[in-house]
């Protein structure tokens, strides 16, 4: 295909599978169950900081954890006291576990209390037209309270070479407005240009078969790599490209 006919397909594509109906297989289900910003935004950090293994099991453990939080995630961690956190039942998911869940709440407590939150983190760190610097501040921030050694390794950093496949996930949910009902576009503070397409196993060997990606690696060099060919097919959206790349490996097999 040449690049107007690649645009063409993908675009379609995009169309296909950008449907409420992705929602019903698919982790972003969580903080669909929400209405108020902080709670949508801090449900859906939890549910894309486990996303990997099976969807079914991701979306049973996002479940989980927002129960443990008495299905009000922003109050749960704004007004939790100690005994709150001790009377946790065990939880895990793959290697994050009760240690790892307990830390997450306490440090964005901290977030929201003297960093303004969530969005702003992210927003105050925007260079280079994309999401490098933001994530490794933010992963930075994240751990600036005392913390668990083993807890730094579920927060990704670019800057040591990750792809950080969960957190572009989340930040598409928050920053892009789809207009259909699946992402939420509630971070106005970000534009959806500077954002980068989740890279994973599925969409890395998607992107490779079309021609998009020619690094084997998964990681930062691939993804601006991949960055540069979707932003040549649309500057203003690229991380919609997401949609077209799992479609075509989740569902298709392509």
């Amino acid at each position: 295909m040449n690049k107007n006919e690649l645009k063409q397909f993908l675009n379609e594509k995009v169309i296909q599978y950008n449907k409420p109906k992705f929602i019903e297989s698919d982790p972003i289900q969580i903080p669909h169950k929400f209405s108020t910003k902080e709670d949508i935004e801090i449900s859906g950090f939890l549910a894309a900081t486990i996303a990997w293994g099976k969807r079914q099991m991701i979306i049973k453990n996002s479940n989980r954890m927002i129960e443990i939080m008495d299905n009000s995630p922003f109050d749960f961690v704004m007004n939790h006291s100690e005994k709150d956190l001790d009377n946790i039942e065990n939880f895990v998911h793959r290697t994050f576990n009760i240690i790892d869940f307990k830390f997450f709440i306490k440090s964005l407590k901290n977030i929201y209390i003297n960093h303004n939150g969530l969005e702003n983190v992210f927003a105050n760190n925007v260079e280079d037209e994309n999401m490098k610097n933001s994530i490794h501040q933010f992963k930075k921030v994240f751990f600036g309270i005392e913390h668990p050694l083993r807890t730094t390794k579920h927060v990704s950093d670019p800057m040591k070479g990750s792809a950080a496949k969960r957190i572009n996930m989340y930040l598409r949910w928050m920053v892009r407005q789809d207009n259909t009902g699946v992402d939420f576009g509630i971070w106005k503070s970000i534009s959806p240009s500077v954002l980068s397409c989740p890279l994973d196993v599925h969409s890395g060997n998607v992107s490779r078969k079309l021609g998009l990606l020619t690094r084997k690696q998964n990681d930062w060099k691939a993804l601006s790599e991949l960055d540069v060919n979707l932003r040549k097919l649309d500057p203003k959206d690229p991380s919609k490209y997401d949609f077209a790349l799992f479609g075509l490996g989740i569902f298709e097999g392509f």
